[in-house]
């Protein structure tokens, strides 16, 4: 039985003297294993302490010797064996919760005095030095030849480049690294992402450029992504569409989708009110949702799009009257924020509720609108804005949903009137 963590011991008797711990564990790899005693020549069960300064280790006694196991905190990797000779605390902590519990698991059990053979016991020698070396938390592997294949990633990891190596898939070894905060795996072949990459608790950038992915699941925006990725790129791609859910990661603040193929942007845009910076240079679009417009961003790029010259006549209405009770209801949900869910509501008419519009007046319009294209400088959203084309242009289309006939008729006067002055 073996566990690598963090260990400091720590003397009972030191506040005796006046002084204090150091507070400080150091990397060590810890050991239960037999050992014969030289005086009385008996075979014992001991727990080595094996440091990078103390490679052949120290050992401690475990057969009726341990005072007390405290394991308040082994969920987060940490716990403390209280010995009675000598009087110390082996403090641990930074271990794998699963591997830390099976440790102490062992170590009471010898304690007891259990039947050696039920004990996973370890052979006491002195560890190698890379055992006990300081977590590795950054890696960058940029080459296929230095890929590992039979090794597994440092569990420490907190940022992991994987780039050049030509894969195909994400390797799933790299989703048990709970403390990844950084994942770079651009100019590589994926062509899918795992919905496990959702997993990743801590997770606050996600680098995916120039590879093959042809879509971005909907797992993935309603995992715990939502709540830490900050930085997203997925440029140089196949993305035709993001799903409507993707809005859903709302503590984006840099956002990358340059050189797809996507047409559209997500219709709800607007929930990510944290983004400060959007690429998406070289796409298909041709119009912008009308939640664009409540963005607030700090660098916006559109360029090389080919949007379309907006036309406030050319109008698409969607309207019936009167409004069919469906609609009415539907409008009162939005306009009240009357909170609702498929535990209420049937799942089409939630689905139905998502996608409703804001008309210029503020009020909602659902499945029934008039959906027109106006011209918006870019600047109203962002401080600074990439050009959208060759000519020094920094307008887009935007488009604009209206409730009513008045409301769209309003809209006509006032860009007559804007017009004439």
């Amino acid at each position: 039985m073996k566990l690598q963590c963090d260990v400091e011991v720590v003397h009972r008797m030191l506040p005796t003297f006046g002084m204090k711990s150091r507070g400080k564990g150091v990397r060590a790899v810890l050991s239960i294993g037999k050992h014969v005693d030289k005086t009385t020549q008996r075979t014992h069960v001991y727990m080595i302490i094996c440091t990078a300064k103390d490679r052949a280790g120290s050992k401690y006694k475990l057969k009726d010797n341990v005072e007390k196991l405290f394991t308040w905190f082994v969920e987060e990797g940490k716990a403390t064996v209280r010995i009675k000779e000598p009087a110390v605390d082996i403090c641990l902590s930074k271990a794998d919760a699963n591997s830390l519990k099976n440790f102490l698991s062992a170590a009471r059990l010898a304690d007891r005095g259990s039947d050696t053979s039920s004990l996973p016991l370890a052979t006491l020698t002195p560890v190698r030095a890379r055992d006990v070396e300081k977590p590795k938390k950054k890696l960058t592997i940029i080459s296929k030849k230095d890929y590992p294949l039979t090794s597994s990633f440092p569990y420490s990891l907190e940022q992991l480049q994987v780039s050049y190596c030509k894969l195909s898939r994400v390797d799933m070894r790299m989703l048990s690294l709970k403390a990844l905060r950084k994942l770079d795996l651009s100019n590589n072949h994926i062509k899918k992402l795992p919905a496990t990459i959702g997993d990743l608790g801590c997770l606050a950038e996600l680098i995916l450029h120039n590879n093959h992915l042809e879509s971005f699941s909907e797992a993935l925006c309603l995992s715990t992504l939502q709540r830490t990725l900050q930085r997203l790129d997925l440029s140089q791609n196949r993305l035709r569409a993001l799903p409507s859910q993707f809005c859903q990661l709302r503590e984006l603040v840099n956002l990358k989708l340059d050189d797809n193929k996507l047409v559209w942007l997500p219709f709800r845009i607007s929930r990510l009110s944290k983004l400060k910076f959007l690429s998406a240079a070289h796409n298909q679009l041709a119009l912008l949702p009308s939640g664009f417009r409540n963005l607030s961003l700090e660098n916006l790029d559109l360029f090389g799009n080919p949007f379309d010259q907006p036309n406030p006549l050319d109008h698409t209405i969607h309207l019936t009257f009167p409004l069919s009770l469906q609609e009415l209801a539907s409008r009162a949900v939005v306009n009240l924020r009357v909170p609702y869910g498929p535990q209420v509501l049937p799942a089409h008419l939630c689905r139905d509720l998502e996608f409703s519009k804001a008309c210029d007046c503020g009020r909602a319009c659902v499945s029934f609108f008039i959906r027109a294209a106006v011209s918006m400088n870019l600047h109203q959203v962002s401080h600074t804005v990439v050009l959208v084309d060759d000519m020094g242009g920094t307008e887009a289309p935007v488009q604009q949903h209206f409730c009513s006939l008045p409301c769209y008729s309003e809209f006509l006067d006032n860009g007559l009137q804007r017009g004439g002055r």
